[in-house]
């Protein structure tokens, strides 16, 4: 069967794609036709701006390579769907500007998707609902400076606005951006208070590289990830909680405490609590919604916390 031009070359297109080198000879094989004809039509390829390398020699063979302008994609069914419904989730992101241009590539994926592929996205958008959180939006420029100085290890200078207002000029090596819900987030080592520092990424501005090589140093974590969070769980109280719950420990592990550890046996309908929480409204709640009799013994704060809740419910419900 003969295949004419059009089709063959979004074929080839399709093919070449595919992040591999492609020998002429395979090329050929594939389309049914002869090395010549695939040579004809990668210089059609590229006169229509595909940027199709060649390379020579027994081994040699052709890619697409980065170009100076984004040519058009071919996408298979899951691909097309995996990004219209990533680029309508990247709509509610906190990074400024990038809502526009998610709707404004996701019009231009939808008004070419099949039918059946346009359902599919559909009904996918139909079951989930996405939320968003209020916040300052991160300008898209400031990310990119701090990703370029990350990927090219140079030092970085910024303004820098804390929590309580005050501003200060900072010069730091960077090693990591984290997205963290509706938060950018820098981790790096602050060279004017000599230690790791996180910063927020919407409150950085006037980013830019000094050239000055970055030295490489050992995060005090596993990753960035786990710096990030140890670090902003530490700036929030943590309280030890110990009480005694009326209820067997298995069915509390899980449920509350961290580990089985933090739930000891007392016999077979009651068990003690040990484990420790970063706000006393989690913990209460949490406590409540066991649905069993239980007796808290530390800290103060959730006792008083407890009674207090215990005046409002009995407020809303006298009469």
């Amino acid at each position: 069967m003969t295949i004419d031009t059009p089709a063959r070359l979004l074929s080839l297109l399709s093919l070449l794609q595919t992040p591999r080198e492609w020998p002429g000879r395979e090329l050929a094989e594939r389309l049914g036709v002869s090395a010549r004809t695939i040579r004809r039509d990668i210089d059609r390829l590229r006169e229509l701006g595909y940027p199709v390398e060649a390379t020579m020699g027994a081994a040699g063979g052709y890619r697409l390579v980065a170009g100076a302008a984004m040519p058009p994609l071919l996408l298979d069914d899951e691909e097309a769907v995996a990004i219209a419904v990533g680029l309508r989730t990247a709509a509610g992101q906190a990074v400024a500007g990038i809502e526009e241009a998610s709707v404004r590539a996701l019009t231009k994926l939808e008004q070419v998707l099949p039918s059946r592929l346009r359902y599919r996205v559909g009904a996918l958008n139909t079951a989930t609902l996405q939320v968003t959180w209020a916040g300052d939006p991160v300008d898209p420029k400031h990310l990119t400076v701090i990703a370029a100085a990350i990927a090219n290890r140079e030092q970085l200078r910024f303004a820098y606005r804390a929590a309580g207002g005050g501003e200060s000029r900072r010069r730091v090596d960077p090693h990591r951006l984290v997205s963290a819900g509706r938060r950018w987030y820098l981790v790096a080592y602050d060279h004017d208070r000599d230690d790791w520092r996180i910063f927020r990424v919407d409150r950085i501005e006037a980013p830019y590289g000094t050239g000055a090589r970055a030295v490489p140093r050992e995060l005090p974590a596993e990753d960035a990830g786990e710096y990030l969070i140890n670090k902003l769980h530490g700036k929030v109280p943590t309280y030890r909680a110990v009480a005694t719950l009326h209820l067997p420990a298995e069915q509390v592990v899980g449920r509350l405490g961290d580990s089985p550890e933090d739930v000891v046996p007392i016999d077979e309908k009651s068990c003690l609590l040990r484990g420790h929480t970063d706000t006393l409204e989690y913990l209460a709640s949490h406590l409540a919604m066991l649905g069993c009799e239980f007796e808290v013994h530390e800290p103060p704060e959730l006792i008083d916390y407890l009674r207090a809740l215990a005046d409002r419910v009995a407020n809303a419900v006298r009469g």
